[in-house]
This record gives C-alpha cells, structure tokens and sequence, in this order.
C-alpha cells in the first residue's frame, strides 16, 4: 500500500509541476527501431520524435536520468544482486527529477510518456518478492533506457 501511495503522488507532483504552457506542434514521426521488443514498449508508450529529431531534456532533468542509467549500467555488472537497495536508490532519484521538474510544451508531454511506465517499473521492482519477478523487472527498466535513448538527447 505504501508503495502504491508512493507511486500515485510522485505521478501527481511530476504532473503538477510540470504543466503544458505550450501550444506547439510537431510531425508524427516514428524512429526505426530494432527489436520487436523495444516497438512494443514505444508502441505502447506512444512516444513521438520532434520533427524527426530526438527530444532535449533540460540538464536539471537529464543529469538524475542519467544517473539512473549509470546505477542500472552497474548493478548489472555487479553480483550478488540486491534489487531491493536498487529500486531505493531509484526511488530515491526518481523523487529528485520529478521535484526539479522544468521542462514545458511536447518535450515535457514526450517525457512523461517514458517517464510515468518507468516510475511504475521501479516500484514493481520494490514490490517484488521473488527473485525472478526482481530481474524481469530490471530487464524491463534497463530496456526503457533503450527507449529513452531513441527519442531524448
């Protein structure tokens, strides 16, 4: 239940702080993408390239990302595995970049179309109670990266 509570005011503070001010339009344009695997999740997310192009996070948002990726990058290479004091440590990050919000217009909408999956992600990796629903839930975090990385810069 705490987890859950967790979840819906991180959800609620990144929306609130985060509001549309802008009006702007863009193409639809869909990236090529590799694996059936990573259409599924873009498919899913609904994510749009600007005009073809990737969209620019600001620096206050892309450097938590980016710490992110780099603590998924080592847990993977680290043994034993501890997902519990990783999702933590996420969690943790996640509050900062959703308290820091600044980003307006379609890139702010776009994020969050990336960001909302993975905030559900790391609290499914908290909530798991067995190992193998943990490392589905790190697979599934680690390859929203890869997304990620298709449509922000």
């Amino acid at each position: 239940m705490k987890k859950i509570t967790i979840s819906i005011l991180s959800g609620m503070l990144l929306i609130a702080g985060c509001r549309q001010t802008s009006t702007e339009t863009n193409n639809k344009t869909s990236p090529t993408i590799t694996t059936e695997e990573e259409k599924q999740d873009s498919a899913a997310a609904g994510i749009e390239l600007n005009k073809g192009e990737k969209w620019m996070v600001d620096t206050n948002m892309m450097t938590p990302i980016r710490n992110m990726e780099n603590d998924i990058h080592s847990f993977a290479q680290h043994e034993p595995k501890d997902y519990k004091l990783l999702a933590n440590k996420l969690q943790t990050t996640i509050n900062l970049l959703t308290s820091n919000c600044t980003m307006k217009g379609k890139a702010h909408d776009e994020l969050h179309k990336w960001l909302l999956p993975f905030i559900d992600m790391a609290n499914r990796l908290a909530d798991a109670k067995e190992k193998n629903e943990a490392e589905k839930e790190f697979r599934n975090i680690a390859s929203s990266f890869t997304t990620f990385n298709i449509y922000f810069e």
